[in-house]
């Protein structure tokens, strides 16, 4: 099955977590124009630059077809090999340069200035030059007499390199002229690690016996000699900032720091990795050691103390081993709790990997275990199968429960103070017998964080207070059920809890007085639960690979799905409830549509996921993968882009989605075939009419339609208020009348004042557009263009054109008869029903005297009133049965 990046259509891959470097050695850079210091680290297909000073992730760069065998560095490019090739990075991110010409694995790269030296496991060395391509020199060495273990360039010898290999023999070799110069015979042991010392012609020399030789190459001479105790020399570094000390890493993750002045061991530093010491550098001018280790951690020492040893100052830590399992912690997504097989219980943020915790790793007796180490402690407890956690009251006491594999004690867990908790709760119903092989299996705490809940393989289930760690209650008469139990949940607001047991059962019970409420028995043993406390869904997932999804309010089963093929590992619930999303061991992740109980999206995956978990805020999906150390994120597409969420077939075919950080880059011409695609599949064009037999609606709003028969209602209570009149004042001098008796002169009305300022239109008889349109639909009996100009006018300009229609005001009675049969052909097409109700209660408001008066009109509104009664008693008869339907299944009891 091929590689497709559209393979989910809700998920796309954003980012891994947790992931910081693997066996392979690191690699510093400095920065001539930041003036900074980088750190360079293998992680499976691609690497990662961080910054010293604050070991913050500047830089990921592609992703290589297959996991990176050896990393180098120079001052410009970053060489990568992978299977037989060599790729050159630039900007620690896009490949610039490829060389090919092994036939085998390359499993050693060194920077040689201009060129480039790479040599495979058949023995092959090959040097290349870095801008051409092209290959400068090779050279074949026999496998039974010196097969290459480690290269370096001494310092100040130009065009030399010097070989160690398995047998314990070296070799200088002169690259330009192809000569060897000199063979060392060595110290009886094979070389593992090659170093230049600060002073020149001195190399140190790490050996498979745990001896560290400082030889003078120039007059081969031995100049000193170190035993470490701890197996075969991983690592070499000296350092520079004027303290002659020489440190060196072991594969039980020791590091042994040597004085070069008094030849003697000044310090030890244990458990600096659980794992070997892969890498170990002295940054230049500074008391700072970074070293790197196969259990997924980069640590940087500093040696600011008297005694010569160094003290953590930053790291980066995720799990060594596999996680487990995974949640979101607290509401706002910030952060995912993860357990892992190596036993500890980490906390990862998805802002910045400096707010990143370690809780540490569960023991019985911390004490005890802190005098012991971590390496002999006897008192350390399994890892953590499952766990619960709540932030209400996190603040003040405990608010994470774990249960550790085969192990009866449930263990509790303090987020504030990122360690282990107070409490270790026990049922003392077995006296702390440990020979009976009970072992907790299913915790949940509530939501106000202060009980707990604990399922145990035996069928009994306790209660705890979370505070003080006092039992409170057990469920059942002896115990809860006759299986193992498989999961517990407490709903919301403390009043029902649920178990599932091997027993075939789900039982409700009351959460305060422990009394069995109700019992659902299921064809198939359940394998693990997981309820919505705002919902109230309950999903089961049962060993025959079907999800059952209960109401606990009904306590009935309403929805199962059916499609995984191996055992369900994990399941999550999108926040408002309406996805679930469940993980299977057929490395499938599956998301289920619960009101229309389809499924709507699924995608395989290279590995199986072992635990997922969705974010509170429904923005991303975490996921944890068998064989994988890393924490993956897939954002939630439909958050930023148009997806059509439509129910897929059963002969669904999923394909495999690369794993967020792993898929390769890819061509901007297939980005653009995938985008036109995914457009074809969300574009749909709805008809204007899905059935001749539905009654459709328009599309206007109903600010165009709703009040156009109180339109002149409307008009008149908005209609503005005259201004109040101003008194005319009375002239200085009162104009007289000439003649013998004096009269004062009487002031002319004017005939204009009452005669109305509105023009009547009188006779005009210029017709609208649509009268003219309505006649000529007329004569071809089809109105669909009077229908469409109607719809493009508003209100006042609909009322003016239906007056209009009046013979006294330009029209004629056969365009009102138009109208009418207009209207009756809205009625027989069934379209636009709403808009021909309002147009026809306009029309018979205005024309109702017209209409009584004239028999044409009058059989036409005889016929429309007909049409719309037989409308309206069929749309009558389907709202009474969907009422009816309605109304029992709101009283029916399920």
């Amino acid at each position: 099955m091929s590689c497709n990046t559209k393979g989910s259509v809700l998920f796309s891959g954003f980012r891994a977590l947790g992931l910081y470097c693997n066996h392979l050695p690191h690699v510093v850079r400095y920065h001539k124009r930041h003036r900074k210091f980088y750190l360079v680290t293998a992680v499976g297909k691609s690497f990662h630059t961080y910054n010293v000073n604050k070991l913050g992730i500047v830089a990921v760069s592609n992703a290589l077809p297959e996991d990176i065998s050896c990393l180098a560095a120079d001052r410009m490019l970053v060489f990568a090999s992978h299977g037989n090739l060599v790729k050159a990075f630039a900007r620690s991110k896009e490949v610039v340069h490829t060389y090919k010409g092994h036939n085998a694995e390359v499993h050693l790269v060194q920077p040689f200035g201009d060129h480039m030296i790479s040599i495979d496991k058949d023995n092959v060395l090959i040097v290349w030059d870095v801008q051409s391509e092209e290959e400068y020199l090779q050279l074949n060495f026999d496998k039974t007499v010196f097969t290459i273990s480690a290269v370096m360039h001494p310092s100040t010898y130009l065009n030399k390199i010097l070989l160690g290999s398995q047998q314990g023999v070296l070799q200088l070799w002169n690259v330009k002229s192809n000569k060897l110069l000199y063979t060392f015979p060595g110290w009886g042991s094979g070389v593992t690690v090659l170093e230049q010392a600060p002073a020149v012609d001195v190399v140190a020399v790490g050996l498979v016996s745990g001896q560290i030789v400082l030889h003078n190459i120039k007059y081969n001479e031995t100049l000193m000699k170190f035993q470490q105790d701890w197996g075969p020399i991983t690592a070499i570094s000296f350092r520079t900032d004027g303290h002659p000390m020489m440190a060196a890493g072991s594969l039980v993750g020791h590091v042994g720091l040597w004085d070069l002045e008094e030849k003697k061991l000044i310090a030890q530093m244990r458990d600096c990795h659980s794992t070997a010491v892969a890498g170990m550098t002295f940054v230049h001018g500074e008391p700072l050691l970074i070293t790197n280790g196969a259990d997924n951690a980069i640590r940087i020492w500093i040696f600011d103390v008297p005694g010569g040893a160094g003290r953590l100052f930053k790291c980066r830590v995720g799990h060594s081993a596999p996680p487990t399992k995974i949640r979101y912690h607290g509401q706002n997504a910030h952060q995912i709790l993860s357990a892992g097989q190596d036993g500890t219980l980490q906390s990862f943020s998805t802002v910045h990997e400096s707010f990143n915790k370690s809780l540490g790793h569960g023991s019985i007796n911390k004490k005890k275990s802190k005098k012991k180490g971590l390496r002999f402690d006897t008192m350390k407890l399994p890892p953590i199968t499952t766990f619960a956690s709540e932030t209400a009251r996190q603040s003040d006491w405990d608010g994470i429960i774990a249960c550790h594999r085969g192990f009866l004690i449930a263990t509790t867990w303090n987020y504030q103070k990122t360690s282990m908790g107070a409490h270790k709760l026990e049922p003392e119903r077995f006296n702390k017998n440990r020979a009976l092989n009970v072992h907790a299996t299913a915790v949940d705490v509530t939501s106000c964080g202060n009980f707990a809940v604990v399922g145990l393989s035996s069928g009994h289930v306790d209660v705890y207070n979370m505070q003080s760690g006092i039992h409170r209650g057990c469920y059942g008469s002896e115990k809860a059920h006759d299986g193992p139990i498989r999961g517990v949940a407490v709903d919301g607001l403390n009043q029902l809890t649920v178990t599932a047991a091997g027993d075939n059962l789900i039982k409700f019970w009351k959460f305060k007085s422990k009394e069995l409420l109700h019992t659902t028995k299921l064809e198939s043993a359940p394998s693990t639960i997981l309820l919505h406390r705002d919902s109230g869904m309950l999903a089961v997932a049962s060993d025959d690979f079907i999800i059952s999804i209960l109401d606990i309010e009904t306590r009935k089963i309403v929805r199962k799905f059916s499609g995984h093929q191996r055992q369900i590992t994990d399941m999550a619930f999108s926040p408002d409830g309406r996805w679930l999303i469940t993980a299977s061991m057929d490395c499938s992740i599956r998301t289920w549509d619960l009101p229309s109980g389809c499924l709507i999206d699924c995608f395989l995956l290279n590995s199986a996921a072992v635990s997922i978990t969705m974010s509170p805020t429904g923005d991303s999906l975490a996921s944890s993968h068998v064989d994988d150390l890393g924490i993956y994120l897939w954002s939630n597409s439909t958050l930023y882009s148009l997806v059509s969420l439509r129910p897929l077939p059963t002969d669904y075919e999923p394909t495999i989605q690369m794993l967020p950080g792993t898929c390769p880059e890819q061509d901007v011409n297939d980005v653009e075939v995938q985008e036109e695609i995914s457009e074809e599949m969300i574009e749909y064009d709805s008809p204007e009419q899905l059935g001749e037999q539905l009654v459709t609606l328009s599309l206007l709003p109903e600010s165009r339609w709703k009040n156009l028969i109180n339109l002149d209602i409307i008009k008149q209570r908005n209609k503005p208020k005259e201004p109040p009149k101003v008194p005319k004042s009375a002239p200085f001098f009162i104009p007289t009348v000439t003649g013998l008796v004096p009269q004062f002169a009487v002031p002319e009305k004017q005939g204009t004042e009452d005669q109305s300022k509105v023009m009547a239109l009188g006779m005009l008889t210029q017709k609208s557009k649509f009268c003219r349109q309505l006649q000529d639909d007329l004569s071809i009996d089809n109105y669909k263009a009077s229908i469409q100009l109607l719809k493009e006018m508003g209100p006042s300009r609909i009322d003016t054109e239906l007056r209009e229609l009046a013979p006294e005001l330009g029209g004629s009675l056969e365009v009102m008869q138009a109208f009418l049969r207009m209207i009756a052909s809205m009625q027989s097409t069934k379209r636009d029903f709403e808009l021909a109700q309002a147009y026809l209660a306009l029309f018979l408001k205005l024309h109702l005297k017209a209409i009584a008066t004239e028999p044409r009109l009058l059989t036409e509104t005889t016929k429309v009133s007909e049409q719309l009664e037989e409308t309206w008693l069929h749309m009558q008869t389907l709202f009474n049965q969907s009422m009816c339907l309605l109304g029992y299944m709101k009283s029916a009891v399920l």
